[in-house]
């Protein structure tokens, strides 16, 4: 390989919609719109630094992706799909139904999700407690369990500003949207009281059922439409990757969360509480048949690309601290 070339644009470029390779001397990729970015700048890197042609990455969500990558083995299927979560025994399970028994997990690093809003408009420090309140079917008020009565801010925090409530979040097929409810929703729901209401009264999955007025959005597509949508309504308050962010801080403002602001530094450190591993995985049974699979997987983990000091960092990607340990077993195709 030639001195590493990572072009301006590569590192720029937020999102990509690319078309099925038309022959499959192509790697190709699709899942998490998160990840996403990551991957196109490692594709158009490889691109241009190794005899293999670039390859192709599509968006979609860390479900579709996953869906793809479980429905065979073979040339007409996916070789990597990129998730914003761990692949779930449910997918496992469809996989080997599929015959895909043979997969690698590829930890690249690790993101923030955050909380942004319009540049010019009020500043916001949440918690789990907050997002809980505004955005759930049903709130703890007086010690009793009703249907959701907020519609701005400062009726669920005080401390909050005088805005009407207007959430845009991922939707269902998002890994983000897994990590939101968990880290988010589940810890709010648990810190105002409301999960033991739920226990106490026999109610299942109420933590993570949201209220259907129109308030919270889900958002099918992927940040930039997050980013329209506030574009849209300045009251408008979105979940978005910490990289997306930071490559969009001329429009967007981020929100504190539990009195800390997001950044590489506070992910990296474990102190901001809303943060994520992200994966791709690849299929074992292509290494060998679809040219350059090895190559690219072995390129995205380098220590040049996936580095503290590399073009993903510079994106905004937190660097994994066993990065090494993710080389050697990629090195060696270990399955799961």
């Amino acid at each position: 390989m030639s001195m590493l070339k990572v072009t301006a644009s590569a590192v720029a470029i937020a999102a990509v919609s690319a078309s099925a390779a038309a022959a499959r001397d192509q790697v190709q990729v699709a899942g998490s719109s998160t990840v996403l970015p990551y991957s196109t700048i490692v594709a158009e890197a490889f691109g241009e630094n190794f005899d293999f042609p670039t390859p192709v990455v599509e968006s979609g969500g860390t479900g579709t992706g996953l869906r793809r990558f479980c429905e065979g083995v073979g040339e007409n299927t996916v070789d990597i799909a990129n998730a914003s979560r761990p692949i779930r025994e449910s997918e496992l399970a469809e996989c080997q139904a599929n015959g895909v028994t043979d997969i690698i997990e590829v930890r690249i690093g690790y993101d923030g999700i955050v909380f942004a809003s319009a540049v010019d408009g009020p500043e916001f420090a949440f918690t789990p407690s907050d997002w809980y309140n505004a955005l759930a079917a049903q709130v703890v008020v007086d010690g009793e369990l009703v249907a959701n009565p907020y519609n701005n801010w400062n009726q669920v925090n005080p401390d909050l500003p005088d805005q009407p409530i207007a959430a845009y979040i991922p939707g269902t097929r998002h890994g983000t949207r897994e990590v939101f409810e968990e880290r988010v929703l589940h810890a709010g729901c648990e810190e105002t009281g409301a999960e033991a209401a739920f226990e106490a009264a026999g109610v299942e999955g109420g933590c993570t059922a949201l209220r259907t007025d129109g308030i919270s959005v889900d958002i099918d597509g992927d940040y930039t439409e997050t980013l329209s949508r506030i574009g849209s309504n300045p009251d408008g308050i979105g979940v978005f990757g910490l990289s997306f962010y930071e490559n969009n801080t001329n429009s967007l403002q981020v929100a504190t969360m539990s009195g800390v602001t997001p950044s590489v530094e506070t992910i990296a450190s474990g102190e901001y509480p809303v943060s994520r591993p992200l994966f791709f995985y690849v299929k074992k049974a292509h290494i060998g048949v679809i040219p350059g699979l090895k190559e690219f997987t072995e390129f995205f983990v380098s220590d040049e690309i996936a580095g503290p000091n590399g073009p993903l960092a510079q994106y905004g990607l937190v660097s994994d601290p066993e990065l090494a340990a993710t080389q050697a077993a990629v090195a060696a195709e270990e399955t799961m």
